[in-house]
């Protein structure tokens, strides 16, 4: 409004200057010396003085009164007075919003800096140079600096974690182990997201101290070992000493030298025998375990190569074909479409993929009919790969399914308990993951995923 009565004004103002122009213009043409010629020039200087001081007094009403603002607080400036004049009035209201805005701005501006720097988790921000922006207080704790200029100055406390924040791309993760001055050892876990604001690169890392998780589920997974080590083991152990105590008593008894000869019934010797038979069955027993025990550390690395879906299942199901036939099992496989193909070593993951059935065949070795094993590959919207297998079997009860990834666990008569562990292994090696899911009497369906590296650089403006 005060804008639109300042605009008609001046515009008023301006066409009167014209028109007296052009009058005294035609005047000045027929004599100089006429009165109206006169009269018609005051009357332009005149005009223009008025214009002048218009424009001067619209400048002094739009400007708060200089005198009184470094006493007033921000409370009374934002106070509208109803008593000013119409044109300082619009001006005041105007002055209150965007006054109103910009100290919304600045709390909003407080309030994130104030929840980035007091963040349970470390975060810090730097350009291709390496120059960091931001970097919040926990960060600062972690990596022991009180500034932080450049990532290059962190070199001495760890060139491996320079290296990691250089070279991780978006949805990048790592783990860096640094060793303190005390002593004391951290697990940093490290996640990457590339950003670009205003044309320029921009990288954000999280930096978390996981050293405690670690420890926990250390101590959880080496007492879960443990308790299936002594298991194994007691069975094992248990019986051989006893037979060996009760084959040392026998012996006693049955080798009494009575007259110079050593007296043995045969059915004494039958029960040596059955009991000698049955320490060296335990005994084989035992060292195929300890066998199984040592291959869960000779995990090869994976050798990774494209691998079309459609001939991997081809493969292992060559391999399984007589098994599947004996059981009387159906196989019915399905794939996004034919050229599905994802980053993995073909072998680790065939073998993976054997284990897996293996433990379908027998599960299903109870059912009578309808015996069904469902095999498929399929893509995410990400470009993740997916393979699931799924069969109709018994299920696995909530207990044991807790428990199924514990090497030498098993709820099978005569199985090791390292095919799972092995695999769950390997789908680590390769980045990605395994689960389970199971409901009683309806059936088992397993999942591999296998990650795809995330795209560079992300825009956020």
């Amino acid at each position: 409004m005060v804008y639109k009565q300042f605009k008609f004004n001046l515009l008023l103002r301006i066409a009167a200057i014209v028109l007296s122009v052009f009058l005294l213009a035609d005047f000045f043409n027929e004599s100089i010396f006429q009165p109206a010629t006169w009269l018609l020039m005051a009357l332009v200087v005149f005009q223009l003085i008025s214009l002048v001081k218009f424009l001067d007094q619209q400048q002094l009403d739009l400007q708060p009164t200089q005198a009184t603002a470094p006493t007033e607080t921000p409370d009374q400036l934002n106070v509208v007075d109803d008593s000013l004049p119409v044109d300082q009035l619009e001006y005041q209201k105007l002055q209150k919003k965007f006054t109103d805005l910009k100290n919304d701005k600045d709390a909003q501006s407080q309030y994130l800096k104030t929840i980035v720097q007091y963040l349970g988790i470390g975060l810090l921000t730097f350009n291709k140079q390496g120059d960091v922006q931001i970097i919040n207080a926990t960060a600062k704790k972690l990596l022991r600096v009180n500034q932080l200029k450049n990532i290059a100055a962190l070199t001495s406390l760890s060139e491996p974690l320079v290296e990691s924040f250089k070279t991780l791309k978006t949805g990048g993760q790592d783990l860096i182990k640094i060793q303190q001055e005390e002593g004391f050892t951290i697990q940093l876990s490290v996640y990457a997201i590339e950003l670009t604001l205003k044309d320029e690169n921009f990288k954000l890392i999280t930096l978390q101290n996981i050293q405690s998780e670690l420890e926990e589920k250390e101590m959880e997974a080496w007492q879960n070992l443990i308790r299936v080590l002594t298991h194994e083991i007691m069975n094992s152990v248990t019986p051989i000493s006893s037979l060996a105590a009760t084959v040392d008593h026998d012996l006693m008894e049955s080798t009494e030298i009575d007259d110079g000869f050593c007296r043995i019934e045969r059915e004494d010797l039958k029960d040596i025998h059955m009991a000698i038979q049955t320490i060296q069955r335990r005994s084989a027993g035992l060292i195929r375990f300890v066998s199984d025990f040592r291959n869960l550390t000779r995990i090869p690395i994976p050798q990774l190569k494209q691998v079309r879906a459609q001939e991997l299942f081809d493969r292992v199901l060559t391999l399984l074909k007589n098994d599947m036939e004996e059981n009387e099992i159906s196989v019915q496989t399905h794939i996004d479409h034919s050229d599905l193909s994802f980053q993995a070593d073909p072998e680790l993951i065939e073998q993976v993929m054997i284990n897996i059935i293996k433990n379908a065949i027998q599960a299903l070795d109870d059912e009578e009919e309808d015996k069904l094993i469902e095999i498929s590959a399929q893509k995410d919207d990400k470009n993740n790969t997916t393979i699931k297998i799924k069969d109709n079997g018994p299920g696995i009860d909530e207990e044991a399914l807790s428990k199924i990834f514990i090497p030498f666990f098993t709820t099978k008569k005569n199985g090791s308990g390292i095919g799972l562990s092995l695999s769950k292994q390997i789908m680590r090696q390769h980045k990605g993951a395994i689960k389970v899911v199971s409901h009683l009497d309806e059936g088992t369906e397993f999942s591999l995923r296998f990650s795809e590296p995330e795209p560079e650089t992300a825009d956020v403006f």
